[in-house]
């Protein structure tokens, strides 16, 4: 899906006034962009999405699954302190870290995933 798609307007043109990302001499019209963009994408700010960090995953038989109890462990493909990934709505959109927040397991993104195939 392009940005025409969206009839968002083109931040890659080169144009320094129309970066969001990096902010230039006219902080005035970057912001004005983004109020414009922002209020363009207003219609979409309340769809929900579905968003699932996996820190990793298992194949076990089903007879073997209804013997776990509390205190199972279950062996991941994954290695501490690797990387986890991230999807929205069934699309792996980046790689992160788990973090505790005030006694609760988090997650930071690391990594931005373009254009993945999930």
């Amino acid at each position: 899906m392009s940005t025409s798609d969206l009839n968002l307007p083109e931040l890659s043109s080169g144009d320094p006034g129309t970066s969001l990302m990096t902010p230039r001499a006219s902080e005035p019209e970057t912001m004005d962009l983004r109020d414009k963009v922002a209020a363009d994408l207003k219609p979409v700010f309340d769809v929900p999405v579905s968003v699932q960090a996996v820190i990793g995953r298992t194949t076990i038989e089903v007879s073997n699954l209804l013997r776990l109890g509390p205190g199972s462990v279950l062996e991941l493909d994954r290695r501490v302190g690797e990387a986890i990934d991230i999807y929205v709505n069934s699309r792996l959109v980046a790689r992160g870290e788990v973090v505790v927040v005030d006694d609760r397991l988090g997650v930071t993104m690391t990594e931005i995933i373009k254009n993945s195939d999930g």
